[in-house]
């Protein structure tokens, strides 16, 4: 189907103000236009409660942030979220309402992790807090008001690199059983040019450009962007793996890497849905105030959590 009339609108605006070629532009700038971009989120949503908190990690304590939904008890199932940001960008406070958003939507305690970005911290940093959060999480959640036999995993755009790739370290771990791994427009592979990948490759917010700026900032010299800690995709084996909820957009050029990986998923006999949105771009779930079906998708998300984690 054609874009959705609020999102052409959107795109339309976007294209007015002629922004300029991605790989051009410095770590900062990029920092801050995702920010402004996050402010298209809408009005603040009330959730239970939120709360600052740390947990141990690699580099030194990881902020995390805990959001619990209205009406919530004391013991919850949990979700341990990674934002996107294309590794060098994002923090709890640009992706707030999206864990609002969840929080609410799937009755959930949600646990947003600020993991370092690059260039500062390059590959693997961004996956290291990320395992050790879930680790901690897995081993500590009663601390959390979280039911550990509840436990989840989410991550959108580049935090679901994050959770996809965290999700089979913790397989072939054999640690704390996760109950299940929400991929929202997920990064699955950074190797290879998709379908929709040559096909939206500029025009969709996100671009082949911003792309391709990101992982030079986020890979060190020589680095395989084929390695499955950079493209989970490609992991040799899949076994193992929880049950999973893959979401993507019919115009983000990220479509086909969801898609493939519920098919490969599907052929390892893993308990696995797909959605894809009709209409929609990359990040639309995170621009309530111009694109009114986010809330939509995220009724439909709530319900998919509260049932894997019931």
């Amino acid at each position: 189907m054609p874009l959705e009339p609020h999102v052409k609108r959107f795109l339309d605006l976007l294209a007015a103000g002629n922004p300029p070629d991605a790989r051009s532009i410095s770590v900062e700038e990029r920092r801050k236009g995702l920010a402004e971009l996050m402010k298209l989120a809408g009005p603040e949503v009330a959730v239970g409660r939120v709360e600052d908190r740390t947990l141990p990690g690699p580099g030194g304590a990881l902020p995390v942030r805990i959001y619990s939904p209205l009406g919530a008890g004391e013991i919850l199932p949990g979700l341990l979220y990674f934002h996107g940001g294309g590794m060098v960008a994002g923090s709890l406070a640009t992706h707030d309402s999206i864990a609002r958003a969840l929080t609410n939507s799937g009755a959930v305690r949600v646990v947003s992790v600020e993991y370092r970005l690059a260039p500062e911290h390059r590959f693997p940093a961004a996956l290291h807090d990320a395992m050790a959060a879930v680790q901690y999480l897995g081993k500590r959640a009663a601390d959390f008001g979280i039911d550990a036999s509840r436990l989840g995993v989410c991550g959108d755009s580049a935090g679901g690199t994050l959770a996809a790739a965290a999700c089979q370290a913790q397989a072939r771990m054999l640690g704390p059983r996760l109950a299940l791994q929400l991929l929202i427009c997920p990064i699955l592979d950074y190797s290879r040019a998709t379908p929709s990948k040559r096909a939206l490759t500029a025009g969709y917010l996100i671009d082949q450009a911003t792309l391709d700026h990101d992982l030079m900032h986020y890979l060190p010299a020589g680095t395989d962007p084929s390695d499955p800690l950079v493209s989970p995709l490609l992991a040799d084996e899949v076994t193992g793996l929880t049950r999973t909820i893959i979401h993507t957009a019919e115009f983000d050029p990220l479509c086909d890497e969801g898609r493939h990986y519920y098919e490969r998923l599907k052929r390892a006999n893993i308990e696995v849905s797909y959605t894809c949105h009709p209409g929609m771009i990359h990040l639309f779930y995170g621009l309530g105030a111009v694109i009114p079906y986010a809330r939509k998708a995220f009724e439909q998300i709530g319900g998919e959590i509260r049932a894997a984690l019931a």
